[in-house]
């Protein structure tokens, strides 16, 4: 594939598809909004790979963050924790990559070993969005290979929780469809043998018949002791704790199916059940499949350490060295860059700290720190390097200690849902029935019927439509919930979503948007200015700048010379001849007798201070309106970490002042939701950060609020993306209808019951009508629920 895909190339960086800068930055005519994005093009272009660029248009990732140091992977304690195989010859390692997202990163991918030649072999898992990686020892290291990665834009995920990270098994989901395709196999084989029996043998052909019912019989044994096992297990344990689910008439009508076939085979009396047996197996195991449906690239159980690094850079005696975060002792001192995290409480010697607690302490504004103050662990820097002293180790630091809460180790509650509620009644109502069909022909003295009724009773009363009828109904939901942008953690949480009465939001990230900020200028400023500004905020990729960029509305008309930036502080440069500086106070040399209660950003022309821009977050898309539907419906509640600068501003959205609670800990959070479950309140928790997780954790649901899914979210229910925030509303009725539709669906399964008992009792069921009924109700079950919350998604406006 030779040709390339033309993007517009006046606009947008021909990498990653950003706006351009006014002066781009430009490689074989085409142009790029960073020297990062230029690189990537260069490296790609450097080893005949720009087919890159012919599978999607702008398929690359912005490079306008900053770079990481990843000297740590050198280091063999860390490599021993993270790699998966390793040998005299080769490595082998699976790495995390967020920026898997079309065709175009799998190719680049699978050919890494054309920038890399050390790379013997690397293999995409789309889902997950890994990489495997093998790579020759003598050659390269996992420093290199990872640096090789990040250079064309493809930088992985490495965090504690790789490190310390459980050894999961995922061979239950591939047990799950090997026992699938056993099932399959059998009931397709029984299907072929029975059919000359469904339309009668003639004389000829009657010789084989009983080698037919043996061999059909040989298939049934790997469906009900291989592919069935679990059913007779869970329904063991669950009568051993006295508790009835719907495994129990399950496994009853395997049970007997299984008996009466072995009893009319090997007697020549009948064909038996063995077609019917094989099509339940097979039918209830792809519900069960259905029902484990999960997304492979989130993560719904993450913890403090999926946010913290795998390693940081000690300073002894003058040298740095890196060292893995579990080595980290009490006194050392370390070095945190730009953008890093603090990953132990430590006091500050060296340096200017900005620090952004956000994400543990849910406050918004950055807090400055000054020599000899403790910084707490959590918090992410924002200025330059800063050196500390560490002075609690990491497992007794202040977020750590925000894990011990009991709210982490006690098992949630399990989501009860209305399969489990009916199962216990069908049980009862199934037994019932085929004893007094039992007992009725035995007053009659016929003890042939008796049996022939109680077992046939069984046989067509076994639930398969009951238990399809949930997975395929919520499974549907799933994907339309998928296409929304909105991920659950199993389909349990939309049973529970329908039970929902009280909403509890988080306000910093949750119902702001970040990325959203609504200006106002105090000073005096023309139109001639207001270009300047918006030139050198061009080149900044930092949100800030770029939503100042929007909100002034001008178009590029003069480039920018000398630029520097100072993360976190400001940027500067000449712009049409004139020295401009945006930024802090401090960074533009202006000084404030009093804080500024929003973000403040001064603007300093030919050392004149012109004046400055406030922006206060704006609420997300839609949040007015969502507020105004859940309030007609539950009770509604604000738990914010920040202080209660926007009280005013909330007050008309939420029922009371007493219902909005500012400064809160993470405990005070988690607190609360108990107090509302005591009062018996159904309690969805809204949340974004580590603040949040002991409350999104106690909740009956917690819903992790992001503005990118890759990102970290703390443990919870779903994942919300925030572009969908304001459908909830909408998310809310849709799972009330699929319950709606599950209760449609039981009524349907139960008629067919009736149906089938009608001959039941009688104990005239033959084979014909059982296999007639089995897979008829099956095949009406899962259309009836597939398309009935397809309609219903139409009706809400969700496809």
């Amino acid at each position: 594939m030779s040709n390339q895909i033309t993007i517009d190339t006046e606009t947008q960086c021909y990498h990653c598809g950003d706006d351009l800068p006014v002066s781009p930055y430009l490689l074989d005519d085409k142009p790029f909004c960073c020297l990062g994005c230029k690189g990537v093009y260069q490296i790609l272009s450097s080893h005949n790979l720009c087919n890159y660029y012919a599978y999607n248009d702008v398929p690359g990732q912005s490079q306008k963050l900053p770079s990481k140091h990843f000297e740590y992977l050198d280091e063999p304690t860390i490599l021993a924790d993270l790699i998966d195989y390793t040998d005299e010859k080769v490595t082998v390692i699976t790495l995390y990559i967020p920026a898997i997202h079309c065709s175009s990163c799998i190719w680049l991918l699978e050919n890494l070993h054309k920038i890399q030649p050390s790379v013997v072999q690397s293999r995409i898992d789309f889902l997950k969005k890994q990489v495997a990686i093998t790579f020759k020892n003598d050659e390269t290291s996992l420093r290199k290979v990872v640096e090789t990665l990040v250079s064309v834009g493809y930088e992985p995920l490495i965090s504690l929780q790789d490190v310390v990270k459980k050894q999961k098994s995922d061979h239950s989901e591939r047990k799950l469809i090997a026992k699938i395709a056993v099932a399959g196999f059998c009931f397709g084989n029984v299907m072929l043998l029975s059919f000359p029996d469904y339309f009668g043998l003639s004389n000829l052909e009657q010789e084989f018949k009983t080698f037919f019912g043996w061999l059909n019989l040989a298939f049934s044994l790997p469906v009900v002791f291989y592919s069935g096992r679990d059913y007779f297990t869970s329904a063991y344990l669950n009568l051993k704790n006295k508790v009835l689910n719907l495994d129990f008439p399950l496994a009853l009508g395997i049970a007997v199916m299984f008996i009466r076939s072995i009893a009319e085979i090997s007697t020549n009396s009948g064909a038996g059940f063995v077609d019917t047996l094989c099509g339940l197996v097979f039918f209830l195991l792809i519900g069960k499949w259905m029902q484990q449906r999960t997304y492979h690239h989130l993560s719904f159980e993450r913890d403090y350490r999926s946010y913290f690094p795998v390693a940081v850079t000690i300073i002894t005696n003058g040298k740095e060295k890196p060292a893995p975060l579990s080595e980290l002792e009490l006194g050392q001192r370390i070095l945190i860059r730009s953008n890093e995290i603090i990953p132990a409480d430590a006091i500050l010697l060296k340096g200017e700290a900005e620090i952004d607690f956000s994400f543990v302490t849910g406050e918004s504004q950055p807090v400055k720190k000054t020599y000899g103050e403790i910084v707490y662990a959590g918090g992410r820097q924002l200025s330059g390097a800063i050196e500390l002293e560490v002075v609690k180790p990491v497992s007794q630091s202040y977020l750590t200690r925000l894990w011990n809460n009991e709210a982490f180790f006690s098992q949630k509650d399990r989501i009860k849902t209305f399969s489990d509620t009916a199962s216990k009644y069908f049980s009862i109502a199934l037994l019932v029935v085929a004893l007094s069909a039992a007992g009725f022909w035995m007053l009659y003295g016929e003890s042939s019927k008796a049996v022939a009724s109680f077992t046939a009773v069984l046989i067509i009363a076994c639930p398969c439509a009951l238990a399809l009828s949930s997975p395929f109904t919520l499974a549907a939901v799933l994907s339309i919930f998928d296409k929304n942008k909105f991920y659950l953690k199993s389909t349990a949480v939309v049973e529970e979503l329908a039970r929902i009465d009280t909403f509890v939001f988080d306000k910093t990230g949750t119902i702001t948007n970040p990325e959203a900020a609504g200006f106002s200028f105090n000073g005096t400023i023309g139109d001639e200015e207001q270009q300047l500004v918006s030139d050198l905020a061009r080149n900044s990729g930092h949100p800030l700048s770029r939503e100042l960029v929007k909100w002034l509305k001008m178009s590029p008309k003069y480039p920018t010379d000398q630029y520097q930036e100072k993360i976190g502080r400001g940027l500067s440069g000449i712009v049409h001849g004139r020295h401009v500086k945006l930024g802090s106070a401090s960074f533009v040399g202006i000084k404030t007798l009093n804080k500024p209660l929003a973000t403040t950003v001064y603007i300093v022309i030919d050392d004149v201070h012109l004046g400055f821009f406030s922006s206060a977050l704006q609420w997300r898309t839609g949040f007015k309106d969502l507020i105004f539907k859940l309030g007609k419906r539950a009770d509604l509640h604000l738990l914010s970490g920040d202080q209660d600068g926007d009280k005013q501003s909330l007050t008309p959205f939420f029922p009371g002042t007493r219902q909005m609670h500012f400064g809160q800990s993470p405990q005070n959070k988690l607190d609360y939701i108990q107090v509302l479950q005591s009062q018996n309140r159904k309690v969805l928790m809204f949340g974004d950060g580590l603040n949040d997780a002991g409350a999104l954790k106690q909740s009956n649901l917690g819903v992790a609020v992001t503005d990118n899914i890759n990102n970290f979210s703390p443990d919870c229910d779903a994942i919300l993306d925030g572009t969908s925030f304001h459908k909830f509303p909408l998310f809310i009725q849709q799972a009330k209808d699929a319950v709606r539709v599950i209760h449609m669906s039981f009524i349907i399964s139960l008629t067919y019951n009736f149906i089938g008992l009608f001959f039941a009792v009688q104990g005239i069921l033959s084979p014909l009508i059982a296999a007639i009924l089995m897979p008829v109700s099956t095949i009406t079950i899962i259309l009836f629920t597939s398309i009935s919350a397809r309609l219903y998604a139409r009706k809400n406006n969700l496809l």
